[in-house]
């Protein structure tokens, strides 16, 4: 059946007709946040329950389809379908992958732009009463997510976003987007620990984490036993990279 697109380009109303079929474009949003508190799994990520056909009572990765008649960028879309769905803004995001399997959706072929997010999770109250075509979200343990089965292909696109988070945390440091500005030693580590799943040598990180010359001192907890607190200084990182500055953890 042909299919028509109406043209906004310099004003005109013109229609144009395809004679092939058109496949639906989508966004996802994998957002994930670092809970301290958790001990056995602090690494979480958000999700909604589908309130709504196909899938409908699965968990999945909010998201939904692009305003293309608006002409929204991809980059807005995600931005505002994770807000409906899940109440939650954010500003930072890559995106990871574009899912096209032609059997991903039941209800056609339908191609998936997907968008790797990092949070501060205590700075992100969600709506957990979710929204639009969602009647939940949560946040859950990625051990957990990882074990369930999700709507959609989104077993696959948790599974590589992970893996790019788990890459990415060695080389550049995005890890200090799940952080509060101020932070400990052992809240970094603990950060490390459940992206990379494996524990880290305390002596070896601290050393190789302070002698980068990234992280501020600024001050003490003032709570419980105190600590000394330090915040990521993204100046230094940068004036660093001028020189070849090279980060590995």
């Amino acid at each position: 059946m042909p299919i028509t697109h109406k043209s906004k380009q310099g004003n005109s109303n013109r229609r144009y007709t395809y004679d092939w079929p058109m496949a639906a474009l989508t966004v996802d949003g994998i957002i994930f946040g670092f809970d301290p508190a958790d001990s056995k799994s602090p690494l979480k990520v958000l999700l909604i329950h589908r309130g709504e056909e196909p899938f409908k009572g699965l968990w999945a990765i909010p998201g939904g389809h692009v305003d293309i008649e608006n002409s929204e960028t991809l980059e807005d879309a995600v931005k505002r379908e994770v807000l409906e769905e899940a109440g939650v803004k954010f500003e930072y995001l890559e995106q990871l992958y574009t899912f096209a399997d032609p059997h991903r959706d039941p209800r056609g072929r339908v191609v998936s732009v997907s968008y790797f997010v990092l949070v501060v999770k205590d700075n992100y109250g969600i709506n957990e009463k979710g929204g639009d075509d969602a009647d939940m979200a949560a946040w859950m343990s990625v051990s957990k997510v990882t074990r369930m089965n999700l709507a959609f292909d989104h077993n696959k696109i948790i599974g590589m976003a992970v893996k790019r988070l788990q890459s990415k945390v060695r080389y550049a440091p995005i890890g200090f987007n799940l952080l509060p500005p101020t932070f400990s030693l052992v809240q970094l580590q603990d950060l490390y620990e459940a992206i990379l799943q494996r524990k880290l040598d305390k002596r070896n990180f601290r050393r190789r984490i302070l002698s980068m010359g990234i992280l501020s001192e600024v001050g003490k907890s003032k709570k419980g036993r105190p600590v000394n607190l330090y915040r990521f200084d993204k100046k230094a990182y940068e004036r660093s990279l001028e020189f070849g500055f090279n980060f590995e953890v």
